[in-house]
């Protein structure tokens, strides 16, 4: 077996620092592409007419198993909650104060998610009712209730991006990330 290289960060110091941007960059378009799902499921109810059972998003109307299994979308939620959080080192200031806005907010989804697959894998559920539901789900319909989480997770997160870019010199020595336009100069400059 290999040495650890002591020189060599680690992986979470190397998708802080210089595969922070490519990191967040596959990160947000997952994100999107999820969230667009949501939309476009609300699209399909509310401007097509479409019976919610048949309003599926795009990838749900080719594989409905996506949209059926708990596992998937609690599966999602975590990897999203632990994206959220291994990414966070890379920003500071009001940056990370945007990112952790939007930890916070998927922490709560997560939860209503893990909710729904206990209640998918036991047969109890919450509020006698005769389907899996979350907390927020017994007073807003399922649809949109996902649809509003996922809004108020890509938004902030989408803010602490932009505003990550914009960092300030001591930001960036902080971090050590090379997000921004002036460190991506940076080190060009240097490297030349």
């Amino acid at each position: 077996m290999a040495a650890l290289d002591p020189h060599r960060p680690g992986l979470l110091a190397s998708l802080n620092g210089k595969y922070h941007r490519a990191s967040l960059a596959v990160f947000a378009v997952v994100v999107v592409a999820h969230w667009t799902e949501h939309l476009v499921q609300a699209f399909q109810i509310y401007a097509l007419g479409w019976k919610t059972a048949d309003a599926r998003g795009v990838l749900g109307i080719p594989f409905p198993k996506l949209i059926s299994s708990e596992w998937l979308h609690y599966g999602y939620a975590i990897v999203m909650l632990i994206a959220l959080f291994a990414l966070r080192k890379g920003f500071a200031g009001r940056s990370r104060q945007w990112w952790n806005l939007a930890l916070g907010l998927q922490f709560w989804h997560h939860i209503e998610h893990l909710l729904l697959l206990i209640q998918a894998q036991t047969g109890w559920r919450l509020g006698g009712g005769t389907a899996p539901s979350s907390i927020i789900q017994l007073f807003i319909p399922r649809v949109e209730l996902h649809l509003f989480y996922n809004t108020i997770v890509t938004i902030p997160m989408i803010i602490a991006m932009i505003v990550h870019r914009k960092a300030s010199a001591a930001e960036r020595e902080l971090t050590g990330c090379t997000c921004s336009p002036e460190s991506r100069r940076e080190l060009a400059t240097a490297a030349s």
